[in-house]
């Protein structure tokens, strides 16, 4: 049975909405985030990104789509605080949590084993979104080859996260986003073209909560 509003966290976000978007991609994700990225305002809650990348790939990476959007963008550094109008991509080889400071969230970098064989990994993204942000976030599964990022998606789901996940005739690779599908993680199924659009949507419709 799928999933309802009813069977998951009740939504907590208030009249302020979600406040975090985490994105997770692999095979074909790079051109995919570009484009994500680039349709994102300033005013956006803070983003943070798990691509599936080499070591010393991620800051030239986090360069390129820096000077594509209006939004800022950059390789996360431990601590890093995520902010509104910016986005944080994990570094090659290094998992990225979020971890609560304040009423704000910091970036939490970890050398502790691969996760679905990989480091960084989706799963340890959205996993420590659902801990920490629950409701107030957005989780977003794209393009990529595997299960990495299915369970954690589930995982923010149940917490009370909106979730999607990109559709198969947009994703270059439908591993990931059919994996989380079929755990039932995703509350919506998005082309691609229309994924920034959707998140920002939510975030605008609980803004208008009393």
């Amino acid at each position: 049975m799928a999933l309802s509003r009813s069977s998951t966290s009740s939504r907590q976000a208030g009249p302020t909405g979600p406040d975090l978007i985490a994105l997770g991609a692999s095979a074909g994700g790079t051109d995919a985030l570009r484009l994500v990225l680039s349709s994102l305002p300033v005013d956006c809650p803070g983003v943070v990104i798990v691509q599936h990348m080499p070591e010393h790939f991620t800051r030239a990476f986090a360069e390129r789509l820096d000077a594509l959007c209006a939004i800022s963008v950059r390789e996360a550094s431990e601590g890093d605080r995520v902010a509104p109008g910016s986005a944080l991509i994990a570094p090659g080889n290094q998992h990225m949590r979020i971890a609560r400071e304040g009423n704000a969230y910091k970036v939490v970098l970890g050398s502790d084993p691969p996760v679905q064989r990989h480091r960084p990994s989706v799963d340890v993204l959205f996993g420590s979104c659902a801990q920490v942000a629950g409701a107030r976030a957005i989780g977003i599964i794209m393009t990529g080859m595997g299960h990495d990022g299915a369970r954690g998606l589930l995982s923010m789901r149940q917490a009370g996260a909106h979730t999607l996940a990109q559709d198969e005739a947009s994703s270059a690779v439908f591993g990931m986003p059919r994996a989380a599908i079929s755990l039932e993680a995703a509350e919506q199924i998005v082309p691609l073209e229309r994924l920034a659009e959707t998140a920002l949507r939510l975030v605008r419709s609980a803004r208008t909560v009393v």
